[in-house]
């Protein structure tokens, strides 16, 4: 499962995924980088919490930043079996060294690698894994998706349910070698260098990027998988974070990539917030389909309705504004009937539901609000009678607990990697502290989209969301993907969407047909 980013206009969607970070490879060959290779300084957010410490100059001498790094790699041998097959692999736990341009530490990237022993590297791909936030490890798509072992996450999550992983018999590892990465702040990922500089630079959208980029150009060098087929894979936030990092390596890093995998993204955050009306739009589809699915199965299929409503009709009152009276009333009509909101509340709303005002309005004569994450999951309202919201996602925090759990628990037995210090599945100091960008332009990645699909005619993409998912709505990827130019073709770019939330692969089904859209891509 993942979780995701924040936008502007509600609560910034704090993506989620959850790898803890670690990785292979000893310290001692760790170079410092040329000054291009380093995350750009940019201006920033004032930072509180970060770990490593904040506030004072970087460390005075190598022994300082001893004191704040992370312990030598671990390698271990494992043996999984599974339905069919027994996969002989490598792990590798552990951190990459990243350095100003002056030689001086600045952090330590956690990563946890897994290489199918006896394969062809030059042949065998391998694929880059993080999720979003910003604030979120890697541990959603490691053990709900891709990874060997899988946490069991159910469409109801519990927060006292077992952390006990499992033999993934959906693991990616039969077709790729997996990496998951833990940006700065997240998993057991640490600042070496102290002070607010720092800071500035990695939590920030372009410093985040570069680090990533550095980090997987010098895992490849480190592991001799330079000549390996490259695939990136990034949840929510990373869909910001992906098109941007795969730009940054064919051009700053000299790293070519095959493929782009996107789960749940956010590719524009410009839609997400004030006064713009195609957040309506976006989300109208995924609330149709949540009051679809009380009634009974659900398929993207079932939708194209509601979709040429959205671009449509719906569209052209929405545009017409609250000034148009009859517009309104005919939109707020229709909206209340896709959506089964009372037709009083959707008059007085004028038919434009944000998102936690849907969830709260949906169920609220039995006192159940819905999720953010995956709207078809609901809960008890922990405050009914309040006219203002006090509930949080039934469908994203009651993971947090189980999944780092499992992480730890992973890590520091199987794995035998020993970090000091706390692990952060979603560390909010993080959030805050991030620098989105100012002016006039909000964080998008279309751009980038644009710019690599046109660079190199054989990159593919592949985007998949899930139905219910109310914090990236899956309509909203499907418009944008649509203003392509004509060489982003569909065997090119590919999205699918799944009966789910934003981590749809907690059912068994879209796991596994997710698994064999990645597989395809791959292949």
């Amino acid at each position: 499962m993942a979780i995701r980013f924040a936008p502007p206009r509600q609560a910034r969607m704090v993506l989620a995924v959850f790898v803890f970070a670690m990785m292979a490879g000893g310290h001692a060959e760790d170079a410092p980088q040329p000054p291009e290779q380093q995350p750009a300084a940019t201006p920033s957010g004032q930072k509180s919490g970060a770990p490593g410490g904040r506030g004072g100059a970087a460390p005075s001498s190598p022994a300082a930043a001893e004191q704040h790094r992370l312990p030598p790699d671990s390698r271990t041998k494992h043996a999984l079996a599974l339905p069919g097959r027994t996969l002989d692999f490598t792990a590798t736990a552990g951190s990459i060294h990243l350095f100003n341009d002056k030689g001086e530490p600045q952090a330590d990237i956690a990563y946890t690698a897994y290489q199918l022993d006896g394969a062809d590297t030059r042949s065998r791909p391998v694929t880059f894994l993080f999720n979003g936030g910003p604030g979120a490890a890697s541990a959603y798509l490691q053990f709900g998706d891709a990874g060997p072992w899988r946490l069991s996450i159910s469409d109801a999550p519990i927060s006292s349910a077992s952390p006990d992983l499992q033999p993934n018999a959906e693991t990616w590892l039969d077709f790729t070698d997996l990496v998951f990465i833990d940006p700065v702040g997240t998993g057991y990922s640490r600042f070496v260098a102290t002070g607010e500089d720092v800071r500035k630079r990695f939590f920030s959208v372009d410093g985040d990027v570069n680090s990533i980029a550095v980090t997987i150009r010098r895992w490849l060098e480190r592991s001799d998988r330079l000549l390996s087929p490259k695939f990136i894979a990034g949840e929510s936030y990373g869909g910001i974070r992906g098109p941007k990092i795969v730009r940054n390596l064919q051009t700053q890093q000299g790293v070519g990539v095959k493929g782009l995998i996107l789960v749940s993204p956010v590719l524009d955050f410009r839609e997400f917030s004030g006064s713009s009306i195609l957040q309506f739009v976006w989300s109208l589809p995924t609330m149709a389909a949540v009051a679809r699915e009380v009634k009974g199965p659900v398929s993207p299929a079932d939708m194209a309705d509601v979709e040429r409503y959205a671009r449509g009709d719906f569209l052209s009152d929405l545009v017409k504004g609250e000034a148009d009276a009859e517009a309104t009333t005919r939109l707020a009509d229709r909206v209340a009937a896709l959506t089964g909101i009372d037709q009083a509340v959707s008059r007085r709303l004028a038919g434009r539901f944000a998102a936690a005002e849907f969830r709260r309005e949906f169920d609220r004569r039995n006192g159940k609000v819905r999720g953010r994450y995956d709207a078809s999951v609901s809960g008890s309202d922990p405050n009914p009678d309040s006219s203002f919201y006090h509930f949080d996602d039934p469908s994203g925090e009651p993971l947090v607990a189980p999944l780092t759990s499992a992480a730890v628990d992973l890590i520091t037995r199987k794995l035998n990697w020993r970090p000091d210090g706390s692990y952060h599945l979603l560390n909010g100091a993080v959030e805050k502290a991030w620098d989105f960008g100012r002016g006039l332009n909000p964080p998008e990645s279309i751009s980038q989209v644009r710019q690599i699909l046109a660079l190199d005619p054989k990159l593919k993409l592949l985007v998949a969301h899930g139905l219910f998912d109310l914090a990236t709505p899956y309509f909203g990827s499907k418009i944008l993907l649509d203003q392509l130019p004509a060489y982003a073709s569909p065997e090119r770019v590919r999205l699918v969407v799944y009966p789910g939330g934003h981590m749809f692969y907690s059912r068994d089904a879209a796991r596994q047909a997710f698994r064999a859209e990645a597989e395809a891509m791959m292949k």
